[in-house]
């Protein structure tokens, strides 16, 4: 019996519908699939690929995937099958991912051979663009992978935030909040993927206009449990006291601290002394410490 693929929401605007409308385009898709997978191109036909024939989207956006309901997945897939195709694209002989990453990976959970998919004809700026509209559609980004993508898209495709917005069917101002999250120290973006904390207290907190303010109101929420409204009060409380203070802080030094504080993502500290002086620059992890080394190579 043929088994028949439904799309879901998150790709119906993307993925033409699988229904082939007359006798002869059966019979052209029969055709076409015995001479196997690689000759059917385009977005029309659902066909069947080896799972080890498909390699992942370097575009992949999404880092994190929790494996519980990775195992869930896996399990309705070995009851109902795959539901939904993956996206690919034509790499040499073989396939490359363009969506449907938890899907493949289920499916090799769930012993599946082969697994249904569309071709689709992409550049890399398409992939990544497909990709993100996958994940973002259906929720399946932290806060933080989200703002990746779309810094991502602006940077390596010189693509506007108003451009980005328009292609994700986003607002410009929600794409500009997003990608402003990358501007906070390295563990508060690491609380944020754990949620830890929320996107309303990360937003609270990059209303203060340094780091070292950050980190102590970071700390506050923590051991306060504080809500996100409480938080909002706490950066009222903050700013008007920072007002009331004069800094005696070189705005030379501060200045440059910001600057590579913005460039390397960590706390970093300038002290002078006389000519010379000292830039400490903090790490929180292994994984910290070799962006870091990436970073300054």
């Amino acid at each position: 019996m043929a088994q028949n693929y439904g799309l879901g929401r998150g790709l119906s605007s993307l993925i033409p519908n699988k229904k082939i409308d007359d006798e002869r385009s059966e019979s052209s898709a029969r055709t076409l699939s015995s001479r196997g997978d690689d000759s059917i191109r385009g977005d029309k036909f659902v066909i069947e690929v080896d799972v080890n024939n498909i390699v992942p989207n370097p575009h992949q956006p999404r880092v994190l995937f929790d494996d519980e309901k990775l195992e869930d997945l896996a399990k309705s897939i070995r009851q109902h099958g795959v539901i939904q195709p993956l996206v690919v694209s034509h790499n040499g002989a073989r396939y490359e991912l363009i969506a449907g990453e938890r899907r493949l990976q289920a499916s090799k959970r769930a012993g599946l051979r082969k697994v249904p998919v569309i071709v689709r004809d992409a550049d890399e700026k398409q992939k990544l663009e497909l990709a993100i509209i996958e994940n973002v559609q259906r929720h399946d980004l932290n806060a933080i992978e989200e703002a990746k993508s779309y810094k991502k898209l602006m940077e390596e495709y010189q693509m506007s935030q108003e451009e980005v917005a328009d292609k994700m069917g986003k607002s410009r101002s929600l794409v500009a909040n997003k990608v402003r999250l990358l501007g906070l120290p390295v563990e508060i973006q690491r609380a944020l993927i754990e949620t830890k904390i929320t996107e309303g207290h990360a937003k609270a907190i990059l209303s203060l206009d340094n780091p070292e303010k950050q980190r102590a109101l970071f700390e506050l929420i923590l051991r306060g449990n504080l809500t996100v409204r409480q938080t909002e009060d706490k950066t009222k409380e903050i700013s008007v006291k920072s007002h009331k203070r004069v800094s005696n802080v070189d705005p030379q030094i501060k200045e440059l601290e910001e600057k590579l504080v913005e460039k390397l993502g960590t706390k970093v500290k300038i002290t002078k002394s006389g000519d010379g002086g000292r830039i400490v620059v903090e790490y929180y992890s292994q994984e910290d410490l070799d962006a870091l080394l990436g970073k300054l190579a």
